[in-house]
């Protein structure tokens, strides 16, 4: 007797092999049979005919660690096909939280609203297993979280102790079940890390088999710089390489593909393993402040905050600001996504030209003027890439999907940040694995749909080591995503973000029926893995 019988499905199994007709049978939370013809009783049986099976999505770079423990229906992301995701991306993850990080970081408990707090990944843990998440849940540790811990928030340079004791740290998350590090180097403290320390944490910590993932320290001017710096890293420690949302941002920065490529291809031909993944849209979306000059940040928010209300350091600022952003067409492309006071609500999807045009005042006035009132909790969409180059990132072998999302509850969601959720999101948060199937591969056809299905199931798994997922075979987790060819799409928009994608009709999540008919069930049985 079978949980759960699929039958007549086109497998695309995950490996990139030429898809097949099957049946599925599921027992407990494990593929139990793959067969031409299964002739057993089951629970419950799905007829597939017309339908693509696939292991479940897994998204390899988001930032759920807060809002899953209180939002584990994860809509945002199983209605998208995601059974998995990547977290602690970008040098920030649950843990470990002590010393300056825990006041750093008490504003994502409140804004998320979580109700306990812990210092561990173990405690951490406990917590999310409690909450139920609806997906597994992976996790790196982010450096942000471990020299914030040690070092605080300040521009100094690390002593061989410091090192060593977050060297003690990263060992201490990886027992508690952490599978690499991660580093966001364009935000505070991650801004004030060199190579060599990154170097030194990684070979001290014993993470060397794990993998490193890094949003680099410039994704524009200096990209070509920070890929070199970042494979050094791999050279001189052995450490898998992931490139997080890699991109050439910037008009000016759009020739450096074809340099970007030689780079990662040449570090491959040296031994040294590079990945890397990507959303597939030309916006990216942070915060509005990493606008500014880095060394703006120093110190944590309150000595940001006291920095743009100094005279002269505010002068220092756009004087250093306007030497590199300070023209229309820059802040044309900046979009306001969400604030934190009803007050500025109406600037929610306004660029900030237009919004600083209506005020009359300069758009860098404007900007500092909006951080300090909303001191500092803004997030803007960044228009900033080219489509050509997007193709060719997405194109690369060792190329994967990730949102760069936390998971949202798109379900009761009323606008008005009642429900914990406001703004106007970056549509990759609803959209991406969809949108990635529908227009790149199918409509395009940038590569076929077998190899497309494993750069985002059975690649993602290898890579970042999560045994017996990515793939449909015998004793594999049953994460098993169901979707019509012929009308997956994404729905979401820059304008109007808060919308469900089409075409995904079935989600399995270790065995257990997650979305039925393109509509989520109560099923909530994700792993932390």
């Amino acid at each position: 007797m079978l949980d759960v019988l699929i039958k007549n499905a086109l497998i695309c199994d995950g490996t990139g092999g030429q898809p097949y007709s099957a049946d599925i049978g599921v027992s407990g939370a494990k593929i139990a049979v793959i067969a031409d013809s299964i002739n057993l009783n089951a629970e419950l049986t799905i007829e597939a005919g017309g339908l693509i099976a696939a292991p479940g999505f897994i998204d390899v770079h988001s930032h759920s660690e807060f809002s899953l423990t209180t939002h584990p229906e994860a809509d945002s992301k199983l209605l998208q096909g995601v059974t998995t995701e990547i977290n602690g991306n970008c040098g920030f993850s649950a843990a470990p939280i002590y010393n300056d990080a825990q006041q750093q970081l008490e504003k994502e408990f409140l804004h998320h609203r979580v109700q306990k707090r812990w210092q561990t990944f173990k405690e951490y843990n406990k917590v999310l297993s409690e909450a139920k998440p609806a997906i597994n849940f992976a996790t790196l540790t982010g450096q942000g979280n471990i020299r914030g811990s040690v070092l605080g928030y300040e521009n100094v340079e690390a002593t061989s102790g410091d090192i060593e004791k977050m060297a003690a740290l990263l060992r201490e998350s990886v027992a508690d079940g952490s599978i690499g590090l991660s580093t966001g180097l364009i935000y505070s403290p991650g801004v004030f890390c060199t190579n060599d320390e990154l170097i030194g944490l990684i070979r001290r910590s014993g993470v060397a088999p794990l993998i490193y993932a890094t949003h680099m320290r410039s994704e524009s001017d200096a990209l070509i710089e920070s890929i070199e710096d970042t494979i050094e890293v791999g050279r001189q420690t052995g450490i898998k390489i992931h490139l997080s949302h890699l991109k050439t941002a910037g008009k000016q920065n759009w020739h450096k593909i074809d340099a970007v490529i030689n780079l990662i291809e040449k570090a491959a031909s040296e031994g040294i393993k590079v990945t890397c993944d990507r959303y597939p849209y030309t916006a990216s979306q942070t915060s509005l402040d990493t606008a500014l000059p880095a060394w703006t940040y120093e110190g944590g928010d309150e000595a940001e905050l006291a920095r743009l209300n100094n005279p002269t350091e505010l002068k220092r600022i756009k004087a250093e600001t306007a030497a590199f952003r300070d023209n229309d067409s820059y802040w044309k492309g900046v979009l306001v996504s969400s604030v934190k006071t009803e007050k500025n609500r109406h600037l929610e999807g306004m660029s900030i030209a237009d919004a600083a045009s209506a005020a009359s005042v300069k758009p860098i006035d404007f900007a500092i003027g909006l951080l300090i009132e909303e001191r500092l909790a803004v997030d803007a969409i960044f228009f900033s890439m080219n489509e050509d180059n997007l193709r060719r990132i997405l194109s690369l072998p060792m190329c994967m999907v990730g949102s760069d999302s936390s998971v949202r509850p798109i379900a009761g969601h009323n606008g008005n940040g009642s429900n914990g959720q406001s703004g106007k999101p970056h549509p990759r948060g609803f959209g991406s694995f969809p949108r990635y199937l529908s227009k790149y591969v199918l409509s395009e056809g940038l590569m076929s749909l077998p190899e497309a299905i494993r750069k985002i199931t059975g690649l993602p798994a290898e890579t970042f080591g999560l045994k017996d997922r990515g793939v449909l075979r015998e004793n594999a987790y049953a994460d098993i995503t169901l979707f019509n060819e012929n009308t997956i799409r994404d729905t979401s928009e820059y304008a109007s973000p808060w919308s469900a994608p089409e075409g995904i009709e079935y989600v399995f999540v270790n065995g257990r029926l997650a979305v039925k008919d393109g509509t989520l069930t109560a099923a909530r049985v994700g792993m932390v893995l």
